[in-house]
């Protein structure tokens, strides 16, 4: 396992990567630095953003396109469903044909989609756009991290610079909520995917100038991997979509968890077998690497759960309108980005440990203080002390964790571990829909009467126990934090590192 301080750089890194860069390229620019990270940063946040900006405008939605009820929800789910499938593949197809260029050209595809997307007439055009929308964020979005890691040799900037990427990661979907409330109050739903077309110009066209690329590590992709995990990944979160939407056991949810099951078990087997994998599977062997890639997963659950849920019992419940709703999502997204900011500087000083048990205790008191919403919670008494404790325990939780998972991780292979990171992300957001939607329909299926105020009361009631469902998942995160993340403290001298074959 594992032993290098998050304070020292790796010199396992160093050793390995410093002659293919001098034989390759020069070493990106200092003065580039700020700007490079901005380019990262801003790609991160059009990925992150886009999975929720649209869900404060799906009303509008389904009025100008005419969707169906049931339809309404593959305008999110579809994205989720093929942003997710297809991580491992572009984090695998970053490190064999360059990350700069995978980010640019995944984006470019995201642009192009987004325009369609904000053009649509139809259902299906709609549709189409957000499956383009998600192959390019699968395209682009391990090449954010694994370009972080490259750019960034210096073990303290290096760590300033995954704290802004975390902030992004977990404030990112409550900039999309307050950034879809905005704009369909002022303009209108589709502005919603138009505000990625300057952004995405941008990103496009200044990547290949203020970003290195990386050396390359040629090879292959493992195509049999390829198929098996996006085939896997797919099956895996659509039955998490099939559980929020029809039950956990209906015959098609049941196939798909099988299916699922299935295809990962012949994905690992594919991988411990071939010579240049996909996954490298001894980023899983590691303990602190695997319960920190466990306690992301949980994490992401609880967050998007308390997201979807929030989200609805402030204009359903409280009667907001969409762009208060985002606003009222404020005090949340502060903490988040102070939390991601000041984690980096203190992590170094402290070790991440105190952090990482300290902090998701931050976000159980949040989802906590949730499980007590009734019929008379008002915003000021009973949302926003929840928010701030969940902003602070979700900014100091984020930036620890992607440093202890990717400390010891050697350029070469951090686009996959990236991607795994993402995909972490991804499937836990899904998880923590279909689990809180299976609380809050159990809740709510025998309301105690018709009228607005019994209808309030119901509604409270779902999103109690909805949050009940995250509060178990962040606590069981703790629990797998406690017992399997030990990361080294920093005081401890630097021990030998293990050889270049087990990063």
């Amino acid at each position: 396992m594992s032993e290098n301080t998050l304070t020292t750089p790796v010199s396992s890194v160093a050793v390995a990567s410093s002659a293919q860069q001098r034989s390759s390229v020069q070493p990106p620019p200092r003065a580039r630095h700020p700007l490079a990270l901005a380019v990262i940063l801003t790609c991160q946040l059009m990925v992150i953003l886009d999975a929720t900006v649209v869900s404060i405008a799906l009303p509008g939605i389904q009025h100008a396109l005419g969707f169906s009820s049931a339809g309404l929800s593959w305008v999110m789910n579809i994205y989720s469903l093929t942003f997710g499938g297809l991580l491992l593949l572009g984090g695998r197809a970053g490190d064999v044909f360059g990350r700069r260029r995978l980010l640019a050209s995944g984006i470019a595809l995201f642009t192009l989609a987004s325009l369609a997307g904000g053009l649509a007439t139809t259902p299906t055009e709609l549709l189409l756009a957000r499956v383009a929308q998600g192959v390019g964020a699968a395209v682009a979005a391990p090449s954010t991290l694994a370009l972080i890691v490259a750019t960034f040799q210096d073990a303290t900037e290096r760590a300033r610079a995954i704290g802004l990427f975390s902030a992004m990661s977990a404030g990112g979907a409550t900039v999309g909520l307050i950034l879809g409330g905005l704009l369909t109050s002022w303009l209108n739903w589709r502005w919603v995917m138009f505000i990625n077309v300057p952004f995405g110009l941008a990103v496009t066209l200044l990547a290949p100038r203020v970003i290195q690329e990386p050396p390359r590590q040629g090879g292959r992709l493992d195509l049999a991997g390829a198929a098996t995990a996006t085939a896997g990944m797919v099956a895996l979160v659509y039955g998490f979509i099939r559980a929020a939407t029809v039950g956990w056991g209906t015959p098609l949810t049941v196939g798909c968890f099988a299916a699922a099951v299935l295809l990962l078990a012949g994905f690992v087997l594919i991988e411990r077998r071939v010579g240049q994998p996909l996954l490298p599977l001894f980023l899983l062997t590691d303990r602190v690497r695997a319960g920190g890639y466990a306690a992301m997963l949980l994490v992401a659950a609880a967050m998007f759960g308390m997201f979807f849920f929030i989200t609805q019992y402030l204009q359903n419940g409280l009667g907001l309108s969409p762009m208060q709703a985002g606003f009222a999502f404020l005090p949340l997204a502060v903490p988040i980005f102070a939390g991601a900011r000041l984690a980096p500087r203190l992590v170094p000083r402290f070790g991440a440990r105190p952090f990482l048990l300290g902090a998701p205790l931050l976000l159980l008191t949040g989802l906590l203080l949730l499980t007590r919403v009734d019929a008379h919670t008002h915003y000021a008494s009973g949302i926003l002390p929840s928010m701030l404790f969940f902003g602070f325990g979700a900014g100091f939780t984020m930036v620890p964790l992607s440093l202890t998972i990717l400390s010891s991780v050697r350029p070469e292979i951090s686009g996959a571990a990236s991607g795994t990171l993402q995909t972490m992300q991804q499937a836990g957001g899904a998880l923590g829909t279909a689990v809180g939607i299976t609380a809050f329909t159990r809740a709510t299926s025998h309301p105690s009467g018709t009228g607005p105020a019994a209808q309030h009361a119901t509604l409270a009631h779902g999103v109690s126990m909805a949050m009940t469902c995250s509060a178990a998942l962040v606590l069981v995160a703790f629990v797998v934090l406690a017992t399997l993340v030990r990361p080294p403290r920093p005081a401890r001298p630097a021990r030998a590192q293990e050889p270049l074959g087990r990063s």
